[in-house]
């Protein structure tokens, strides 16, 4: 059963994205689209998952008569799929994290929210402060969209911009540290 499951790339897209939307219906063409495979390799891997029972067609009324899948979540394996791919998501959250650190210049504060503590109130998913080179970010990120299937907002500001903003209150400031994060970097707490 379990060869079933990890036996290709396109079969963990389509995991991924099942699980991200566990309530929502998809249809061929749209998986296609999200996981960036072509048709034919999303048609046979829905067979195979849904073989298994981990997805189903949804019994939608629609209109253009396309069938749609949703995730079984009374399936059997359910609860253990989904811890697993929980904890795959957040060691490439980790890996980002430590590539940004890495390559996106001098960090002088660097701020997790969002996305990645599951606020979904937060205005943006990273908040980096400092000489930041942003090309660099915006491959990272770009690279890591692919790899967790979710777009990742994210705010570049240098230093002195985010001291007056954190001064005044600014409003979308105000907003991240308010919402649910996480601070990997702060040189600012010192002083």
């Amino acid at each position: 059963m379990l060869e079933h499951l990890f036996g290709s790339k396109t079969r963990l897209k389509l995991l991924q994205i099942f699980f991200s939307n566990t309530e929502k219906t998809f249809y061929l063409r749209e998986l296609s689209r999200q996981a960036g495979v072509q048709l034919n390799a999303v048609r046979r891997e829905l067979l195979n998952l849904e073989k298994i029972g981990i997805i189903g067609r949804a019994d939608e009324k629609n209109k253009d008569r396309s069938k749609h899948y949703q995730l079984q979540t009374g399936c059997l394996l359910y609860q253990e799929l989904k811890e697993l791919l929980s904890k795959a998501r957040m060691l490439e959250e980790r890996e980002l994290a430590e590539e940004i650190k890495k390559r996106a210049g001098k960090i002088k504060f660097f701020l997790l929210t969002g996305l990645f503590t599951g606020d979904l109130d937060a205005n943006s998913d990273i908040l980096l402060v400092g000489k930041i080179k942003p090309n660099n970010v915006a491959r990272l990120i770009k690279q890591f969209e692919r790899l967790m299937n979710s777009e990742i907002r994210y705010t570049i500001m240098d230093e002195k911009e985010f001291k007056e903003r954190r001064e005044v209150g600014d409003k979308f400031i105000y907003n991240l540290f308010e919402s649910k994060h996480i601070i990997l970097v702060d040189d600012f707490s010192d002083k």
